[in-house]
C-alpha cells in the first residue's frame, strides 16, 4: 500500500490510563471500501471478478478520501 492516504481510524477509541495502546480498528479507507462492496452487491453486477469489483471498492474509497481533503 505505501503512501495510501487511510484517513486515520475509522472508530478510534482513546487511550486508557494503564490499558496500553489506542486501539485502531479498521481504517477510514477500509470503512468507504466496504461502504462502497456494499451497495455494489447490494445491485445488479457485471463483473463476477471479486478481485475487480475489490479494487474498484477501494478506487471509489481513495476518491471519497480526496474529496474530503478538497
Amino acid at each position: 500500500m505505501g503512501n495510501t492516504n487511510t484517513g486515520g481510524p475509522a472508530y478510534p477509541s482513546p487511550r486508557w490510563e494503564g490499558w496500553g495502546s489506542p486501539q485502531e480498528g479498521m481504517t477510514l479507507r477500509d470503512y468507504f471500501a466496504a461502504k462502497a462492496m456494499q451497495g455494489l452487491l447490494a445491485g445488479t453486477l457485471k463483473s463476477s471478478d471479486l478481485s475487480l469489483i475489490a479494487r474498484d471498492c477501494y478506487q471509489m474509497a481513495d476518491a471519497m478520501l480526496r474529496a474530503r481533503d478538497a
